[in-house]
């Protein structure tokens, strides 16, 4: 029998930050090998391993390493919070230190971990304006013209926000798709659909540009708080329930930072076979 840890197989690990899963890809001393394929062909949770994102660890120049990200349909991500709090887990569990940095398309990112064992990341400064963000053209990003009046954040991704007065009552996969392909939205973006619950504290619930009905998102969340406080329905420490867990976002001097849990699931091996099919 061909040893399934043969140089062309391919080991991953198995993640997740407040029910938002992701599969880990360690490139670090070889060329990357994710491609849209690839990472369609893992995410299907019926014949792959399924994830919202993949998260594939390079080399970094000045910084502890570099992370790309994949949806599950085989488009890339700019940013991802929750993905990027767990790398961080493992890379500073690797290390033994309790802080690291790396680079993303969203730039040089830092994350560190707390006294309570929570790993928490500065997302960087919020994108605010129009052109920023990017919309397709000049609008009020608080108010955009879109039924229900929602705000446009980018958070390295684009962001579309709803405050609606049930959270937990709404359908991110019915609502969801219709603004993520917005043409205000020339990138799409992701959809969140918040209610404030206490102070300071908001029920969220969120659709993935291109990856669906999430249990949590990250961005989603920073971007989230950034409008609530611009609403000024809260101040800047938030602490969001998702329908995966719980997210603590404290937007500061330097950056939105988000802070939550993170679990390893498992570890494993893809096969050869599986990963030459996928192409």
């Amino acid at each position: 029998m061909k040893d399934n840890a043969a140089p062309e197989a391919l080991r991953f690990v198995k993640m997740h930050g407040a029910g938002n899963d992701f599969v880990i890809i360690d490139s670090r001393g070889r060329a990357p090998v994710t491609t849209a394929a690839l990472a369609r062909a893992l995410g299907d949770r019926n014949r792959g391993v399924g994830f919202d994102q993949l998260a594939e660890i390079r080399a970094g120049e000045g910084a502890d390493f570099t992370l790309d990200f994949w949806n599950a349909d085989g488009s890339r991500a700019e940013a991802c919070g929750n993905a990027s709090r767990c790398v961080a887990d493992r890379m500073m569990a690797e290390s033994g230190k309790a802080e690291t940095s790396f680079h993303t398309a969203r730039g040089l990112l830092a994350a560190r971990r707390r006294a309570d064992g929570m790993v928490e990341v500065n997302m960087g400064t919020p994108q605010l304006g129009w052109e920023d963000i990017p919309l397709a053209r000049a609008v009020d990003p608080l108010h955009l013209p879109l039924p229900g009046l929602p705000v446009a954040v980018g958070m390295g991704n684009p962001h579309c926000v709803f405050f609606v007065p049930d959270a937990a009552a709404t359908d991110p996969a019915k609502d969801g798709p219709r603004y993520e392909k917005d043409a205000l939205y020339p990138q799409g973006t992701n959809v969140e659909f918040a209610t404030l619950t206490g102070p300071d504290r908001l029920r969220m619930r969120v659709w993935e540009r291109g990856a669906g009905v999430t249990l949590a998102c990250g961005s989603g969340a920073c971007a989230t708080a950034v409008a609530a406080h611009l609403k000024g329905m809260t101040g800047r420490k938030v602490t969001l329930d998702l329908d995966g867990g719980v997210l603590e976002i404290d937007w500061r001097e330097d950056g939105v930072w988000m802070a939550g849990p993170t679990a390893l699931v498992f570890e494993g091996v893809l096969s050869a076979d599986f990963v030459k099919r996928a192409g």
